[in-house]
């Protein structure tokens, strides 16, 4: 299991985050090419970009602005919480999830 982060597909990214989606697109990547590799022996590899997760570390010297035009982007018009992420990599490590690459 891996992480990404929607900021990939954004082209309006700031250079100060060029590291980070760097990173992020070479791990999506990475994973297209493991998930081949390994598929015919069973073995699913995923990524995942959950967006803005709803923790002490994301909020920090953020201003409340920020946050909720954060909230404002995503169709439930809030952040994620943890659980919710945490739920989703349970599930894609269970046999139900065999199919998901």
């Amino acid at each position: 299991m891996f992480f990404s982060t929607s900021l990939t597909a954004n082209s309006g990214i700031t250079s100060n985050f060029l590291m980070y989606v760097a990173t992020k697109g070479a791990i999506e990547q990475s994973v297209r090419v493991l998930a081949k590799e390994f598929g015919s022996c069973d073995i699913t590899v995923n990524c995942i970009a959950p967006g803005p997760i709803d923790t002490e570390l994301f909020r920090n010297g953020k201003p409340e602005q920020l946050i909720k035009a954060f909230e404002d982007m995503h169709p439930a018009k809030r952040l994620g919480r943890p659980e919710e992420v945490a739920a989703l990599v349970a599930f894609l490590a269970t046999d139900e999830a065999s199919w998901v690459n």
